[in-house]
C-alpha cells in the first residue's frame, strides 16, 4: 500500500478556471516548501507545461483512453515519486468524458479510479445563491465521486462572494477559498487553447503572482488536510524499464524536436526511449543550424509549427539537414506538428519537404479520440496493430496519406509510413502502448547516424544605409508610409469591420448633419461611461485636437513630454510658442518611466499609456503620484481600449490636475471620423473648453461617441482587445523566433529592433512599417509594427526570415 496525499481539481464545465486554480495551488504549495506533483486528466499537453513550471517536476497526463484504466494509479504513483502531495487538474466538466462512453475518461472517472477527493472550482461571476444549487447537483450526481471542497472563482465583490459561499456551505461542503477577478494571472490563448508556458516569456512572473493570490485567498492548510484524507493505494508505480529493453550495447542519439514550435510530448515518451537504451537530445528546429551530432533517430512531436512557420522556414540549413536524414532512412516518428513540418509547405511557407504533401490552416477544429489500426508494416509495428490515440488540430494535409498510409481510422487511410517512418496527425501515449516505443528504439539501434551539416549564416542585426531625413520629424505619421499596394503595418488602426450598430450610428450622424452639431448627449454618455461629472468631460475631434487645446490652455512655464511618445503634444506645444522638455525612457529599461526623472518644477507632464510607439503600459499607481499642486498631468490613453479590462486606466480617477485623453478612432476602425474626449480635473477641462472652437466635433463623430459608450459597446471593445492580444502574441512570438529584439507591448503595435536598412528593404518587398527614428529617443534601427491578423503577420515574418540573407 502506498500513501499519497492527493486531490483532483474539477469544475462544472470548461471556462470556470480549473487551470488557473490547479496551477495556482501547485505553485502556492511548492512555495511553502512542499514537493508537489502535477497531473492532468485527458490528452492535453499545454496545461502540464504550466504544471511543470509551478512544481519544478514534469507534468503528467492521466487518460484511461490513451493508456488503460488499470494504469491510472501506477502512472499517478510514478509521476508522484518523492512528492508530498499530488494535484490532478481535471478536463472539461467533472462528468464529461468520451462521447457516448457514459463518462469514460472523464475527470470523475479518473477521480474514482485513483480514489481522489475532488475540489470543485466554480465561476460565480454570473450568479450568487444559485451556485449552491449547482454544487448540490454536482455532489449528488454520482455517489462514487466525493466533492470534498469548493473554491469560488471570479467573484465580483465581498458581498457577492459571501452570498455564494453561504449557499454552498448550506450543502455541507466547505468553501476553501474565494478568488476575485485578476486578468494579470490569466494565460493567453489562441486557436488551439492556451499558449504553452514555454512560449510565454512572462509565464514565471504570472505564476508567481498567481501563487501569491491563491496563498492569500485559499486555505492551503484545509486543502492539504483534504488531500491527506485520500486512502492509500494498492499498486506499484509504473516503471518504463519493465516495458522496454535496450536492444544494443551502445546509446544511440534520438533527436527530439523542442523549442517554442514543438512543445507537445508526454514525459513517459522520453523515459521509455531512455529505458530502451537511447540518448535523448532535444533540438530547436527554429534556431539550431543542424541536427545533434550522431543522430540515429528522430521524434517530431506536437506543437504549433503553423504559428512559428516563418522561423521554421527561415532555418533553411536545418530543414535541408532534416530532409536528408528522413530520406536517407533515419527512423522518424512525426505526430501532428511533426507531420506538418515534414510537408513541403505550411500555409505557403517552405518546410522540410520530406513528404509530398502540403498543409494549410482551416476554420474547422478536429478534436477526437481515435482507435486506429496500422495499415501496413511500418516503423512502429506490424500491420493490424491497434492503438488508442487522440487528434487535435486546425490544419489539413493534402493528400491525407501517401502510397503507404500509416493508419486506417474508421476504414479511412491516413498518414505516411514506411520501414523508417510513421507520420500522421495521431498522438500516441507510449506508456499505453510500449511496444511502439520498443519497435522505434530497435530501429534506432540498427540505424546509421546522420551526416554532419555545415554551419549556416546566422541571423544578425541588419545593417544598411540610414533612412532619408524628413523635413519635420515630429509631424511624420504612419499614414504617409502606407502607400497604395503595400501591406500596411505602419498605421495602428484596427482593420476589423465596424459593428453594424456603429455603422448605423454614423449613418444617423450624417443624416443629422443638416443641423449644427449638438454635443450634450455625447458628454452625458462619456460621463456615465467613466463615472464622471459633466464638467469633467470634453468631447474633442480626436486626441490630436485635445493636445492643441492643452497647449493653448495656459501659459506653461516648463512643459515636459515623456518620450519616446506620440509626437503631437510636442507639435502642439511648439505651435503655441512653448519649448517642451523631454524625459527619455531607455530601451535597456524596457522603456519604463522613472518618475524621479520628471523635473520637480514641471507644470505640465504628458505621458502615453500604453505609449506610442513602445507599447509600454505604465502602472496607474506609478503615474498618479506625478500629480501635485500647480501641475497638470496629461495621460494619453489613446490605446488603453486595446488593453483587456483596462487595469491601469486613470480615466475614472478624480485627481487634482489630472486629465486623460482618449481616442475612439483606433479600436473602432474610423480614423476618418475624428472622435475622442478628455476626462479629468474640471478646472483644466474648463480651460480646454474655453479654447475649443464652436462645433469642433461633427455630428457623425458625436453619434459615434454615444454609441461606443454603451455597455454593449464596452463588451465588444473588450472582445476586440482580447483578439488583439492573441494577434500580438503571434507577432511577438514570430519575431522572437527570428532573434529580433522587441519592446514589451500592451498596445496594437510593437516596437522591434529590425536593424538599419530593414525599413527600406521591407518596402521593396511590398510591406510598409513605421520608421521610428522620428520619435525622440529612437534611431533607425527600430521600427513600429502594427498588429494585424495572423496571415498578414506571417507574411511579414516570412519576408524577414527570407531576407536574413541580407546580412
Amino acid at each position: 500500500m502506498v500513501s499519497l496525499p492527493r486531490l483532483v481539481v474539477a469544475a462544472p464545465a470548461s471556462g470556470h478556471g480549473k487551470t488557473t486554480v490547479a496551477t495556482g495551488l501547485m505553485a502556492a504549495l511548492a512555495a511553502r516548501g512542499h514537493a508537489v506533483s502535477g497531473h492532468k486528466v485527458g490528452p492535453d499537453y499545454i496545461d502540464p507545461g504550466y504544471h511543470a513550471l509551478a512544481t519544478g517536476r514534469p507534468g503528467r497526463n492521466l487518460d484511461p483512453h490513451l493508456t488503460d484504466p488499470a494504469l491510472m494509479v501506477p502512472l499517478l504513483l510514478h509521476g508522484a515519486r518523492g512528492a508530498d502531495v499530488a494535484v490532478v487538474e481535471g478536463v472539461m466538466g467533472l462528468f464529461d468524458g468520451r462521447i457516448g462512453g457514459d463518462g469514460f475518461a472523464s475527470t470523475a472517472h479518473v477521480a474514482t479510479l485513483t480514489g481522489s477527493p475532488v475540489v470543485l472550482v466554480v465561476d460565480v461571476s454570473h450568479a450568487s445563491r444559485s451556485i449552491g444549487a449547482v454544487v448540490h447537483g454536482m455532489a449528488g450526481f454520482d455517489p462514487t465521486v466525493t466533492i470534498a471542497g469548493v473554491i469560488l472563482n471570479k467573484a465580483g465583490s465581498p458581498r457577492h462572494a459571501a452570498e455564494a459561499a453561504r449557499a454552498v456551505e448550506s450543502t455541507g461542503i466547505p468553501v476553501l477559498g474565494v478568488l476575485h477577478r485578476d486578468d494579470g494571472v490569466s494565460a493567453p490563448s489562441r486557436h488551439l487553447g492556451l499558449v504553452p508556458a514555454e512560449e510565454r516569456d512572462e509565464a514565471a512572473g504570472a505564476l508567481e503572482r498567481l501563487a501569491g493570490q491563491v496563498a492569500a485567498h485559499v486555505d492551503l492548510d484545509a486543502v492539504l488536510q483534504l488531500a491527506r484524507q485520500a486512502p492509500a493505494l494498492d499498486a506499484t508505480p509504473w516503471d518504463p524499464a519493465a516495458h522496454v529493453r535496450p536492444s544494443g550495447a551502445d546509446s544511440p542519439v534520438v533527436a527530439v524536436a523542442a523549442g517554442r514550435a514543438f512543445t507537445f510530448r508526454y514525459a513517459e515518451t522520453t523515459e521509455l526511449l531512455e529505458a530502451a537504451g537511447c540518448t535523448v537530445v532535444p533540438f530547436d528546429p527554429a534556431r539550431d543550424a543542424h541536427l545533434p551530432a550522431g543522430t540515429r533517430g528522430l521524434y517530431l512531436g506536437g506543437g504549433f509549427p503553423e504559428v512559428h512557420a516563418a522561423a521554421l522556414s527561415a532555418n533553411a540549413s536545418l530543414r535541408a539537414h532534416l530532409r536528408e536524414a528522413v530520406l536517407d532512412g533515419v527512423p522518424t516518428v512525426a505526430e501532428c506538428a511533426g507531420l506538418l513540418y515534414l510537408c513541403r509547405t505550411v500555409d505557403g511557407h517552405p518546410m522540410v519537404g520530406a513528404l509530398d504533401a502540403d498543409a494549410v490552416m482551416t476554420p474547422r477544429l478536429t478534436l477526437s479520440y481515435r482507435r486506429p489500426v496500422m495499415a501496413d508494416d511500418q516503423l512502429l509495428g506490424p500491420a493490424g496493430t491497434t492503438v488508442t490515440t487522440h487528434e487535435f488540430h486546425r490544419t489539413t494535409v493534402t493528400p491525407v496519406h501517401g502510397d503507404r498510409p500509416a493508419w486506417t481510422v474508421d476504414d479511412q487511410a491516413v498518414g505516411f509510413s514506411g520501414p523508417s517512418l510513421s507520420a500522421s496527425y495521431l498522438h500516441v501515449h507510449w506508456a499505453g502502448h510500449p511496444g511502439l516505443a520498443q519497435s522505434f528504439a530497435d530501429a534506432v539501434h540498427s540505424a546509421v547516424a546522420v551526416s554532419s551539416a555545415p554551419e549556416p549564416a546566422r541571423l544578425a542585426a541588419t545593417t544598411g544605409a540610414s533612412l532619408p531625413p524628413v523635413t519635420d520629424p515630429l509631424r511624420h505619421h504612419g499614414d504617409v508610409e502606407a502607400s497604395d499596394g503595400l501591406l500596411d503595418l505602419a498605421v495602428n488602426v484596427s482593420r476589423l469591420p465596424r459593428p453594424a450598430w456603429l455603422e448605423q450610428a454614423l449613418r444617423d450622424g450624417v443624416t443629422g448633419s443638416a443641423s449644427y452639431p449638438e454635443s450634450s448627449a455625447a458628454h452625458v454618455a462619456v460621463a456615465r461611461r467613466h463615472g464622471r461629472g459633466i464638467d469633467e468631460v470634453l468631447v474633442t475631434a480626436g486626441a490630436a485636437e485635445a493636445f492643441f487645446l492643452l497647449a493653448r490652455a495656459r501659459s506653461w512655464r516648463r512643459p515636459v513630454v515623456v518620450h519616446p511618445q506620440f509626437t503631437e503634444p510636442d507639435v502642439a506645444l511648439r505651435a503655441a510658442g512653448h519649448t517642451p522638455g523631454h524625459v527619455l525612457c531607455r530601451a535597456e529599461d524596457d522603456f519604463a518611466l522613472d518618475p524621479a526623472a520628471v523635473p520637480d518644477d514641471a507644470d505640465l507632464v504628458v505621458v502615453g499609456n500604453p505609449t506610442n510607439p513602445t507599447g509600454r503600459l505604465h502602472a496607474a499607481s506609478m503615474l498618479a503620484p506625478l500629480c501635485r499642486p500647480g501641475r497638470v498631468v496629461v495621460v494619453d490613453e489613446a490605446f488603453m481600449d486595446f488593453v483587456p479590462g483596462e487595469p491601469e486606466t486613470l480615466a475614472s480617477r478624480a485627481l487634482p490636475g489630472l486629465v486623460v485623453v482618449r481616442s475612439l478612432t483606433k479600436l473602432w476602425s474610423m480614423p476618418g471620423i475624428r472622435a475622442g474626449y478628455v476626462v479629468g480635473d474640471p478646472a483644466v477641462v474648463a480651460d480646454l473648453r474655453a479654447q475649443q472652437a464652436p462645433w469642433a466635433v461633427g455630428t457623425p463623430a458625436l453619434h459615434a461617441v454615444v454609441a461606443t459608450a454603451r455597455p454593449d459597446a464596452v463588451a465588444e471593445a473588450e472582445r476586440r482587445a482580447r483578439l488583439a492580444v492573441q494577434h500580438r502574441r503571434v507577432l511577438v512570438d514570430g519575431l522572437a523566433d527570428l532573434g529580433v529584439a522587441v519592446a514589451p507591448s500592451s498596445a496594437p503595435f510593437v516596437l522591434a529592433r529590425l536593424g538599419r536598412g530593414t525599413h527600406a528593404r521591407l518596402r521593396g518587398a511590398g510591406i510598409a512599417v513605421r520608421r521610428a527614428d522620428t520619435f525622440p529617443g529612437l534611431d533607425d534601427s527600430w521600427a513600429r509594427l502594427a498588429v494585424r491578423e495572423p496571415d498578414a503577420t506571417r507574411h511579414l515574418l516570412t519576408t524577414l526570415g527570407v531576407h536574413a540573407a541580407w546580412n
